[in-house]
């Protein structure tokens, strides 16, 4: 049994409201990026610790570039995930109905 366009759009709601903007992600690259601050927005700890670790050499502050072409397809992502969960929570919500 499949989820109905209103379950989708809902799901499609709650990851607008629940996930990562991009907008921000890139404004706390920019402005915070020393930091990897965006990393951590993105829920991305452990990569963000040994950003910052290896920042004082030069390959940290080439990683930062990087990011500035990464953040999309990481907001994506973490937005895949929320999908992925509240599709699975509303299937599991039918399940329970039937």
């Amino acid at each position: 049994m499949g989820l109905t366009v209103q379950d989708r759009t809902l799901i499609e709601m709650r990851v607008s409201n629940d996930g990562p903007s991009q907008a921000v992600a890139y404004l706390m690259w920019f402005f915070l990026g020393l930091l990897s601050a965006h990393r951590f927005y993105l829920r991305r700890p452990g990569s963000a610790i040994l950003q910052i670790l290896t920042f004082f050499i030069v390959i940290g502050f080439i990683w930062l570039l990087v990011d500035a072409f990464l953040i999309p397809g990481m907001v994506r992502e973490r937005q895949d995930e929320i999908r992925r969960r509240l599709t699975m929570e509303a299937l599991a919500g039918q399940g329970g109905n039937a």
